[in-house]
């Protein structure tokens, strides 16, 4: 696999949370614009605080999800991600969810969409999305196992020292 990071500019991209500007965080440098972006056969949307609004950054982002999607092999969003997917428009007539604390605020982004609260992650098509950022970790592993066996998926996560959820409807903070 070939990782492309990717944003409307290749300045460094904060993950510090905007509500709070003092704490920790690093930046994350983009290998790639929006405008430059190789061609994709995965594209991972991630969510967290920097996903609301409408910035330009955030406007760019919903773009480059509407206009790349119909060229995927598959979509994975984690957490609020699907709020961009949302917005993006792909989501239309599609099972989807998102993480349960920005339960309200993510799902009126798409009102044509079926959202699925007691889900860790849902898979419709060749879009998976994922509740919070754990269960992100567990689409993933999910997604592995669909293509490379359950052998591969669970040799990374014991590589991470991480214990799967394997049942996508076991959702503790539904």
């Amino acid at each position: 696999m070939t990782l492309a990071l990717l944003s409307s500019t290749l300045e460094p991209v904060t993950t510090r949370s905007p509500k709070s500007p003092e704490a920790l965080g690093q930046s994350v440098v983009p290998t790639h614009t929006f405008a430059t972006a190789p061609s994709l056969d995965v594209l991972l949307v991630p969510g967290g605080l920097g996903t609301r609004g409408s910035s330009p950054v955030i406007e760019g982002a919903i773009t480059f999800i509407r206009d790349v999607y119909p060229t995927l092999q598959y979509l994975i969003t984690v957490c609020t991600g699907s709020g961009l997917a949302a917005r993006a428009g792909v989501l239309e007539g599609r099972r989807a969810t998102t993480n349960k604390k920005a339960w309200q605020e993510t799902t009126v982004l798409g009102v044509n969409v079926e959202w699925v609260r007691r889900a860790r992650w849902v898979v419709d098509g060749n879009i998976w999305s994922s509740s919070g950022v754990t269960a992100g970790i567990d689409v993933t592993l999910a997604w592995i196992e669909k293509l490379y066996g359950s052998d591969v998926a669970g040799e990374i996560a014991d590589g991470l020292e991480y214990i799967r959820h394997e049942n996508q409807n076991d959702d503790p903070f539904a």
